[in-house]
This record gives C-alpha cells, sequence and structure tokens, in this order.
C-alpha cells in the first residue's frame, strides 16, 4: 500500500523530514463528541474495543477531525492478561478492576501465554484490519501493547492504583515469581505484536504506564530485560516505540534496547534525552497535556518552544493522554502549529 503521508515512519527509520509528525496518546475518543455520542450507545468500554467496526470507527476519528500523521488503534494494554486467562472489568469513572488476580506459582501456571493467548485476540487484529482498508494509506496505523511490568502490576494488584504497592511486594518478597509471570507476559506481547503488525500495523507502541514506580535497580531488573527483548524480536518487523512515563532515569537502558523510538513525558526535557541516549533514537512527545487548557496564543507559544528544544528526528505528541474535557480546538491549535512548523534547511 502506498502511503499517503508516511511522516511518522521516516522519522522512525531515521529518514530526513520537512516537518515533525505529530500524533497524540487518547486521541481517539475522550474529547471528540462524535465519540461520545457512539459510546452512549454501546453497554460499555469493552464493546466499544471488542467490536472490530466499531473500533475502527473511533480509531479514524481523529485522523477526520484533527488531521493527525498517525492513528492508533482502539483498543487497550488489558486485553493481554484477558487473553492469558484472566480477564478483566471496566467500570466507569473507576478504571479496570480484575476479578481474580496472581499471588502464586499456581496462579501463574494456570494461565496461558504464547501464541494460544494472543490466537484469542482476533478482534483486534480484525479491528486493524478494517481500520488500515478504510484508511487506504492516508496515515500510518500504529499498534500497541502495555509493557510486561505494567502489566504484571495490574494482573498482581487487581486494579489501578498511585503505588502499586502489592504489584511492587511481589518484586521485593518473591523475585523468582514475578520474573515467571514477566516471562510469560513478554512470551505473549511479542506473538501478539506480531501479529498486529501482520494484521496492519506498521508501527507498533510499548506503554510501560507505572515504569516511574520503580526504583532505577528495579526497572533494570524487572522491566528491561523484557523490553530489550521484545524489541530484539519485533524490531525486524516493524518500528518500535517505548514510551516509559516517569523513567527519565533510564534512558540510556532505553536507548540500549534500540528502539526506533523513545517517548517522553513532560518530566524530562529534550535537551537531557538527546544526551542521554547518544542522539542515535529518535525522541516523541512531550508537551504537558494540561498546557492544551491554555489560551490558543499560549498553546502556539509552548509547541513552538518545544519544537525548538527537541530540534529534528522528532515525534511531536503529549507527555501523557488527552485529558477528557480538554478542548478539541485547543487540540486543533496544538496540531496545526506543528503542521505549520518547518525544518530550516541545513
Amino acid at each position: 500500500m502506498k502511503m499517503q503521508n508516511d511522516l511518522l515512519l521516516k522519522v522512525a527509520k531515521g529518514e530526513p523530514v520537512s516537518r515533525p509528525p505529530v500524533w497524540l496518546m487518547r486521541q481517539a475518543g475522550r474529547v471528540l463528541p462524535q465519540y461520545r455520542a457512539l459510546r452512549e450507545k454501546l453497554s460499555g468500554f469493552k464493546e466499544l474495543v471488542e467490536t472490530p467496526d466499531l473500533a475502527a470507527e473511533v480509531t479514524i476519528q481523529p485522523v477526520d477531525e484533527w488531521g493527525v500523521d498517525a492513528a492508533i488503534i482502539f483498543s487497550d494494554i488489558l486485553v493481554i492478561p484477558e487473553a492469558m486467562g484472566l480477564p478483566y472489568e471496566m467500570a466507569e469513572a473507576k478504571g479496570p478492576y480484575f476479578p481474580a488476580t496472581i499471588r502464586s506459582e499456581a496462579d501463574i501456571e494456570r494461565l496461558i501465554s504464547g501464541e494460544e493467548a494472543a490466537g484469542r485476540l482476533g478482534y483486534v487484529y480484525d479491528a486493524l484490519q478494517v481500520t488500515s482498508r478504510r484508511l487506504d494509506g492516508r496515515v500510518p496505523l500504529i499498534g500497541f501493547a502495555g509493557a510486561p511490568w505494567t502489566i504484571l502490576a495490574y494482573m498482581v494488584e487487581g486494579k489501578g492504583s498511585k503505588t502499586f504497592g502489592i504489584a511492587k511486594k511481589m518484586l521485593y518478597a518473591e523475585p523468582a515469581l514475578a520474573h515467571r509471570l514477566l516471562e510469560r507476559i513478554t512470551e505473549t506481547t511479542v506473538a501478539y505484536l506480531k501479529n498486529q503488525i501482520r494484521s496492519g500495523a506498521q508501527i507498533v507502541q510499548l506503554f510501560d504506564s507505572w515504569a516511574g514506580l520503580l526504583s532505577p535497580a528495579q526497572y533494570s531488573a524487572f522491566s528491561m530485560p523484557y523490553l530489550e527483548r521484545i524489541c530484539r524480536e519485533i524490531s525486524g518487523d516493524a518500528p518500535v516505540i517505548i514510551f516509559a512515563k516517569g523513567a527519565w532515569f533510564a534512558l540510556r537502558e532505553l536507548a540500549d534496547a534500540n528502539p526506533a523510538v523513545i517517548g517522553l513525558d513532560w518530566n524530562t526535557d529534550p535537551e537531557t534525552a538527546r544526551t542521554e541516549t547518544g542522539g542515535r533514537i529518535a525522541l516523541q512527545g512531550n508537551l504537558d497535556p494540561c498546557a492544551l487548557y491554555a489560551d490558543p496564543d499560549e498553546i502556539r507559544k509552548l509547541t513552538g518552544e518545544m519544537l525548538a528544544r527537541f530540534g529534528s528526528r522528532h515525534i511531536v505528541n503529549l507527555g501523557h493522554g488527552l485529558y477528557p474535557d480538554i478542548s478539541r480546538e485547543n487540540v486543533r491549535v496544538f496540531v496545526e502549529t506543528v503542521k505549520a512548523f518547518e525544518y530550516q534547511p541545513v
């Protein structure tokens, strides 16, 4: 399929571009009335995730609305534990909840993993195929998965948490058990991402949403080996983006995992990231999402300052996802400011 807009893929591959591409985390829905109207007709979030035609529809809505330079498939990182045999529920305004959790070796042995578990996620692959056909090369399609540590955190804790103390307890008290679970999650994630790529994803992102809860030593032990394995096994099929929120301390290690792109949250300055990663990897990010509550002129100013600090080989994004009450017009100002920017010839 010939791409009409391949800016994102070019930056990920280190090729020159005239301007940086822009897309947003949580861009599918949340701030769009057409998304909310669709959600009101459904029984809940999971029905939308598990219905390929509807997932494709909301995946494409931001491309139509704002002209962003990539679509990210509408799904959830928690489809992996569900496919492994640990179903989750999504409570409105409360977030995810697992009726059963992982506490023992026996719990882990009851799980399925690898190709068998990934094979249960046909609705995601169908959604990717439908979306790819409907996009017809307009922009690249991003697939994604949760990083193994973040998935373990939910499977052990059983719900969202500010500290994930139960999950971290396992790392300290039963490290061998944690590594066994991380291995099973990683096997499944590799198979899942490979299937996503076969189904139309042209680049994939790993969300390590709870990276910042670990110490540098813990992150080296319980996240990095698994991120490295995923990058090693996936990078030959498609570029990999790692977004490890709060892991400013691990930038060198993340670069050594050899992803194509490292995503930054808003607490990491671009200059430090360039130095720590040796300038050899594309960077993504990282305007504070709350900046989009500012007036349009201030958004333009802040966006311009960010663009200047990153320089080239930059994929523009926020430092985390869109908040539901951000004005869609302010999102438009942000996107259009980026699209009007041009790199100066060297």
